[in-house]
């Protein structure tokens, strides 16, 4: 068994930069370094007072520690973890272009009055769940060892544990819309020959895959060369050229250079230095 140190270390960097983010806002929130709704979402102190950080940091906001909040947290462990190590492999860019599209369309759906939240970090949690639905859909899920179902039914399985227990189905609804939207334009509307697909922008670099040798590395100019004579051709790499000697031509002391090599400089006759 590896210990509390290895497991940490083992985990994907996406997922546990999250699950770390939002211990630490209520590890703070309960030694009462802050006041909640500093950080909470508010379109009208973003724009007025331009506080851009709540654009943000109401996603690292999970509540107080609770019980609810060791289930999100377990959740990211669990099922975030289970993407990046998998259909996320060597893709680090798109899974966290997954939770920043995610988190794009949360803030917009947010924009109506009627979906406003002030913290929509379990929006987030419960986007990660369907989406790892959708790619996991054949896995088994066993709740507390009685309730055993697939994969693809943990969304509205959790929505239904949610609505028994009272807690607000809102967050719920609306992240598992991200997901859907995220999931349709990156894997369902491609199948479908649609033409729009959803990429990582390209400033997304992918930390943990393998870099491919470059065929042109080492090669400082590539171009072409010309010859002294008007023509062309495509520049290779220098070879070692072994000069002819000299040869006399005339039985008078007169000697003619020549050269076998192509892209002689200079070609012409030579005299002895004895010769008048």
């Amino acid at each position: 068994m590896s210990t509390p140190g290895e497991y940490y270390r083992s985990l994907p960097p996406v997922s546990k930069t999250y699950g770390v983010g939002c211990f630490m806002f209520a590890a703070a929130l309960y030694f009462q370094l802050y006041n909640p709704w500093n950080i909470a979402l508010d379109y009208g102190l973003v724009i007025k007072r331009f506080q851009v950080w709540r654009l943000v940091t109401n996603f690292f906001f999970l509540g107080p520690f609770s019980f609810p909040f060791a289930c999100d947290l377990i959740m990211i462990a669990r099922y975030g973890v289970a993407l990046e190590r998998g259909p996320f492999d060597k893709r680090t860019a798109d899974f966290l272009w997954m939770l920043m599209f995610g988190a794009l369309s949360l803030l917009a759906m947010a924009a109506v009055p009627y979906l406003w939240s002030p913290f929509m970090g379990t929006s987030v949690v419960f986007m990660i769940v369907y989406v790892w639905s959708r790619e996991f859909p054949n896995s088994r899920v066993n709740i507390a060892g009685v309730v055993s179902f697939k994969g693809f039914y943990l969304p509205y399985v959790l929505l239904t544990l949610d609505l028994m227990f009272g807690v607000p189905l809102k967050p719920d609804i609306m992240g598992m819309v991200a997901g859907h939207l995220y999931y349709f334009l990156t894997v369902l509307h491609p199948l479908s020959g649609g033409k729009f697909t959803l990429k990582t922008p390209l400033w997304g670099i992918q930390v943990n895959s393998p870099v491919e040798r470059n065929p042109q590395a080492g090669v400082a100019f590539r171009g072409r060369s010309f010859r002294l004579n008007g023509s062309t051709r495509t520049s290779t790499p220098v070879q070692p050229q072994t000069s002819t000697p000299v040869q006399p031509q005339t039985s008078s002391g007169t000697t003619t250079t020549t050269q076998q090599a192509d892209g002689v400089a200079f070609r012409g006759t030579g005299r002895r230095l004895n010769d008048p």
